[in-house]
This record gives C-alpha cells, sequence and structure tokens, in this order.
C-alpha cells in the first residue's frame, strides 16, 4: 500500500515519529512537509532529534495569511499526489496544512485518512475548529484519539470508517520520556523542579489583536511565581510588532526563552510545578507527565481532562488564572482516556482494513 503522509507543524512532527514507523511497517510511505512552520527551529529541529525519516517532498510554503497558506499548499500538493499516484492521503489534527491536504485528497478522488478525528471545541470561530470539520466530513477513515471523539462524529452523522484508536501523541510520549528525562532542561535555565510554570502562547485569538496581545501580558505579569516561557517566533513577532515585547523583559521570574526542541520541552514540562497555555497538543502532553494544567481558552477539544480535574480553563483573564494556580491540583489515578500508547499500530492496521 502507497500512502502519501502531510505534515507541517510542531505537533504533526512529534505525532509522525512513531506513526511513521508503523506505516512503513505496513507498506509505502511518502512523507511530505508542507512548510506551514518555515521556521528550523520548529521544523529541522524536530526532525532531527526525534529520528522521523527525511521528508520526500517538500511545499516550502512559508509565511503567510491562512487562506494565502491553503491557496500554495493546495497548488504544490497536488503536484505531489497526482505524481506519486497514492492509494490514500493521510493527514493530521487541525491545521491549515490538514485542510488544504484534505480539499486536495477530496478533488483527487484519493481516499483520506484523519488522525484525531472527531475532536471538538464547539467553537466555530477556531480556525482548528473549521480545518477539523472540513476535514472529517471529507475522510474515508476517521482515526479517533478518544470515545467522546467517536461520539462527536455520530452525532454529525459520521459513522462508517470510524475507528477508536487512540491517541498517537501519547505513543510520542511513551517513546521519548526516558530520554526527556535527562535532557536537564530545567537546571540549563537555573530552575529547580517544581519550582516553575511552564509557559506556551501562540493561537491566533491570544495574539491578533491589540487587545489580546494587552491580555497576554497581563497573565504573564501576574503569575507571581517563576516561569519559563519558550516564544513562538509568531508569538514574538506579534509582541514585537505590536509594542509590547519590551514589557516582557522586566516581569520578576519571567524567562523568555528561544524556541525548544520536543526532549528539552518534554524536559521543562515534566519538571514544572503547572503548565499554562493555549495549546491542545500541551494540555494533553502535561496530562500524559501528571502535570496541572491551567488553559488560557474557554473551550477545549479535550473536555476529559477538564472533567477529570487534570485542567482548568481561564480565558486569558489574570484573576481566573491566579485563582487556578492557588488552586492547583493533580487527582492520584490518571484514567487511560488515550488508549494504551499503541495508538500508530492501530492506525496502521485501520488504514490497511480499510483501504489496502
Amino acid at each position: 500500500m502507497r500512502i502519501v503522509s502531510l505534515v507541517g507543524n510542531r505537533p504533526q512532527f512529534v505525532k509522525a515519529a512513531p506513526l511513521c514507523i508503523a506505516l512503513r511497517a505496513q507498506g509505502e510511505e511518502i512523507l511530505v512537509h508542507s512548510g506551514q512552520h518555515y521556521d528550523p527551529e520548529l521544523a529541522d529541529l524536530f526532525f532531527d532529534e526525534l529520528g522521523i525519516p527525511s521528508p520526500d517532498h517538500a511545499l516550502d510554503v512559508g509565511p503567510g495569511t491562512p487562506v494565502h497558506q491553503i491557496a500554495i499548499m493546495m497548488e504544490r500538493f497536488e503536484h505531489v499526489v497526482r505524481d506519486e499516484k497514492p492509494d490514500a492521503v493521510l493527514v493530521y489534527g487541525d491545521t491549515t496544512t490538514t485542510l488544504a491536504g484534505a480539499l486536495v485528497a477530496a478533488k483527487c478522488g484519493i481516499p483520506l485518512a484523519h488522525v484525531e478525528a472527531g475532536l471538538r471545541s464547539f467553537d466555530k470561530t477556531m480556525p482548528e475548529e473549521q480545518n477539523r470539520v472540513v476535514t472529517d466530513h471529507l475522510s474515508d477513515v476517521l482515526l479517533c484519539p478518544t470515545r467522546q471523539a467517536v461520539d462527536n462524529l455520530a452525532a454529525e452523522g459520521i459513522t462508517h470508517g470510524v475507528h477508536l484508536v487512540g491517541d498517537v501523541m501519547f505513543d510520542a510520549g511513551r517513546m521519548f520520556a526516558p530520554l526527556a528525562e535527562h535532557r536537564g532542561a530545567p537546571a540549563a535555565h537555573g530552575l529547580e523542579p517544581g519550582g516553575y510554570l511552564l509557559v506556551t502562547i501562540h493561537r491566533a485569538a491570544a495574539t491578533d489583536t491589540p487587545e489580546a496581545l494587552g491580555a497576554m501580558v497581563q497573565v504573564l505579569s501576574s503569575l507571581g511565581r517563576p516561569a519559563i516561557f519558550p516564544v513562538h517566533p509568531r508569538t514574538r513577532a506579534k509582541l514585537q510588532a505590536g509594542g509590547r515585547w519590551d514589557a516582557l523583559q522586566d516581569v520578576p521570574g519571567l524567562i523568555l526563552a528561544p524556541p525548544v526542541g520536543y526532549l528539552d520541552f518534554t524536559s521543562l514540562l515534566m519538571g514544572a510545578e503547572a503548565v499554562v497555555t493555549d495549546s491542545g497538543g500541551v494540555q494533553k502532553e502535561a496530562y500524559f507527565h501528571g502535570v496541572p494544567c491551567v488553559t488560557l481558552r474557554d473551550t477545549t477539544e479535550w473536555v476529559e481532562t477538564v472533567e477529570g480535574g487534570f485542567n482548568t480553563l481561564t480565558g486569558m483573564d489574570p484573576a481566573k488564572v491566579q485563582a487556578a494556580l492557588a488552586e492547583l491540583s493533580m487527582p492520584a489515578e490518571r484514567p487511560p482516556y488515550y488508549g494504551d500508547g499503541h495508538a500508530a499500530d492501530a492506525i496502521a492496521r485501520a488504514v490497511v482494513a480499510e483501504l489496502g
């Protein structure tokens, strides 16, 4: 079986690490990098340290608005699909890259497999929600990480080709945690284990307006304890363009770090008192490693982490963030929300069973 897999950002690189192994044990995989994350610090670093095969094709989309990126990706990816003539196209998650790949597969008449199908925040203003809903409705094989995701699809009338496989990011967490433990990233930044917060902020809702940037600075200024913030290149550019970057330089205890690779990030996460984030993937990673999470959003696609008491939604509200940090807790047992750590094998089997 011949599969074209399309990746384009950090979480997709992480998920590809175990899934490339599983897919290549079942047949031939052609890996395509869209270039959505075009900064080498966010792309090449992940390929190198996670041992992901070098991409067979690079679309080199580069910077631009989502509409601009989708247009370029679709044009270039169509050429790849028509040249490679795959039996299936596989896409991950809910990014601009995901939507572009799904649309090309549909227009070229190639069966589509969607990893992380069925997730819903029920906030249609989120670009990620738009991307994932459209992709699910175009997909032939829907690879769901949770039972809730299966139920979400059923509520939309999608029941054919649906598989509950677990979360491939959990596979990656299990694979790389032993290496991350020995990285010593907290000590490299002068941080004590359990004595700091790990912060990530990158979504458009948190960065694309002056009001949003002001709210972000307020939250970061009110944390009241040591924190490290590996700043996404896009977030840094928005802060600098909005005249807010200098204000963060003087926040006591806040370390503004450059982007870090997956292993160093996981090392920082495992040593943190808590995570403060707007990232969907980081919410799960915090759960995997037993670290409390404060999510700077009003909704989440990972509802089970909130319902189970592992994650608190605060929005970008300093008072709510402070309240959540004052009441940090982590239930003693973590249910197997995301499978048994063998999602990649289940995904490969499901794709071959449906399309091989």
